[in-house]
């Protein structure tokens, strides 16, 4: 059948018409090089430092490097796939990650994909990995203990809520477990807790999950996972997506403790990024932004003023040392930049003094605007009296019969408080609990108790104490003060206890 020419002039311009494709400007460019997660890109010319790049095959990529003629990226995900010649998109987006409720309990990647296989991530809310800290104007000091429940940290070195206090040591000193009892030991509180591993073995990240569900404590926890099988790119943003995700329940006006495990590992893993990239090798190899990398990433970390909604980001950076260097290039970065650190010492680790809490080498610069009034009022010298021991200690190896009987006091009282200081993995105290102890020790009332008896008689005086006299406890609790009466209970129930409790073996 014939198309007469009216019927194809109306057709063409109803064609014409019809066409309304919107055009949209797309930076396209080409993969010259790429190895070890790190391309070289041709073209790009509008792409902006820290942009998402789009590498295909649900590849994507962070801008970096921009040179004249070329852009160095990172590649997030399956490096394998992305070949010389392929054709890269910029998308004209920074990096974000998913925030909110529906991550607690959950593992997830730096990127907020779930690795618990427990589902898909319920939430549409995503904040930018890379946010800029609170200002000095917005913020307020530090007055609200974080209560870690282990004696030793809450008694000379508090930390408080808004405050990034370091734990520093060599490999295998009991770092991690520190991290581990604090989260643990916010069961049924009121503070969320982030557990970032940075380049760790999948096996011991599995084994933290499992240490923090049979302790109860996932119900309050997110763990951001990017293991030592993950690229160096995924190992570099961990840290900053760990931070977003708090960042969203600081703005709610929610408290919110975070651990980096561990930043040394952070480092390595940017340098080895920087390298790739070909910038300058400074010091040590690191690149000359290394401690840029981790002042921006711990400054995130703050009380807010009421104003601002009152929130708070507690940071617990760790550090490994080799060989107790503490002047090495990234363990001085990390000191300059936090508020304290909780150095880890190993001859004291094997020597059986669990944790490991060199007095001496830590420090708490919020110090006692952090500590509850009873911690306060119990701990006293305690800090003092122990670094005091550690100085006798060592003259007193060459023979005690020539020492008076002050120094020889000081020598016991210094043990008894070493003794006392000891505690089990994964098994932190409350208040009541460690002023209870706290108290014994400094009203000389265990002091003639045997060393070694002195891990039973606090076991047994702790469930005497919550059975027969819990009023004391509760008083304690409720007040977060030890007052004369409620010391006047304390000193008649430990002398009670003390004619049950049987010194010998």
């Amino acid at each position: 059948m014939a198309i007469r020419g009216q019927e194809i002039v109306s057709l063409i311009k109803r064609q014409i018409e019809d066409f309304g494709g919107d055009l949209t400007l797309v930076d396209v460019g080409t993969v010259v090089s790429v190895g070890d997660g790190v391309a070289t890109i041709q073209g790009l010319q509008g792409v902006r430092s820290n942009e998402l790049l789009d590498f295909g095959n649900e590849v994507l990529g962070l801008a970096m490097n921009l040179e004249s003629d070329i852009v160095g990226a990172a590649i997030f995900g399956d490096a394998t796939t992305v070949k010389e010649g392929d054709r890269v998109r910029s998308t004209g987006q920074i990096i974000v990650v998913p925030v909110g409720d529906a991550l607690i309990g959950r593992v997830v990647d730096p990127l907020g994909r779930p690795l618990d296989g427990k589902g898909p991530i319920a939430t549409t809310n995503t904040r930018p990995v890379e946010q800029e800290a609170p200002n000095v104007v917005v913020r307020k000091s530090v007055d609200t203990p974080v209560q870690t429940g282990i004696k030793a940290i809450d008694a000379m070195i508090p930390i408080g809520r808004g405050q990034r206090e370091l734990i520093i040591g060599d490999r295998s000193t009991g770092k991690s477990a520190i991290a581990l009892d604090t989260i643990i030991n916010q069961k049924g509180g009121d503070l969320i807790c982030i557990y970032v591993a940075i380049g760790q073995k999948q096996s011991k990240v599995a084994q933290v999950v499992g240490i923090l569900e049979e302790n109860d404590a996932m119900a309050h926890t997110i763990v951001v996972n990017a293991g030592s099988s993950d690229s160096a790119p995924l190992q570099f943003i961990a840290p900053y997506a760990g931070c977003a995700m708090a960042e969203e329940f600081m703005a709610q006006g929610k408290d919110v403790l975070i651990v980096y495990d561990d930043l040394t590992k952070h480092a390595w893993a940017y340098r080895q990024m920087s390298l790739l990239l070909r910038r300058p090798a400074g010091r040590e190899a690191y690149p000359g932004d290394v401690f840029y990398l981790h002042s921006r990433l711990l400054e995130r970390a703050a009380k807010m003023d009421d104003e601002h909604g009152g929130g708070s980001i507690t940071a617990l950076p760790i550090i490994e040392t080799q060989a107790g260097d503490v002047s090495a290039y990234i363990p001085t970065n990390v000191i300059s930049i936090t508020d304290g650190q909780i150095y880890l010492e190993p001859e004291l680790f094997n020597s059986g003094i669990r944790p490991a809490v060199n007095v001496g080498l830590s420090v708490s610069r919020v110090g006692g605007a952090a500590q509850t009034r009873a911690i306060r009022q119990v701990a006293g010298r305690l800090r003092l009296n122990l670094a005091q021991y550690r100085e006798l200690a060592s003259f007193a190896q060459f023979g005690t019969a020539d020492l008076d009987a002050a120094t020889r006091a000081q020598l016991a009282r210094g043990q008894l408080a070493t003794e006392v200081l000891k505690q089990l993995q994964y098994h932190p105290l409350n208040l009541e609990q460690e002023v209870i102890i706290l108290y014994a020790v400094n009203s000389g009332q265990m002091d003639d108790i045997p060393m070694e008896r002195c891990s039973a008689f606090e076991e047994q005086l702790l469930r005497y104490m919550g059975s027969t006299h819990p009023e004391v406890g509760q008083a304690v609790a409720d007040s977060k003060d030890v007052t004369e009466e409620t010391g006047t209970k304390l000193t008649q129930a430990i002398t009670e206890f003390k004619g049950t409790f049987s010194s010998q073996l």
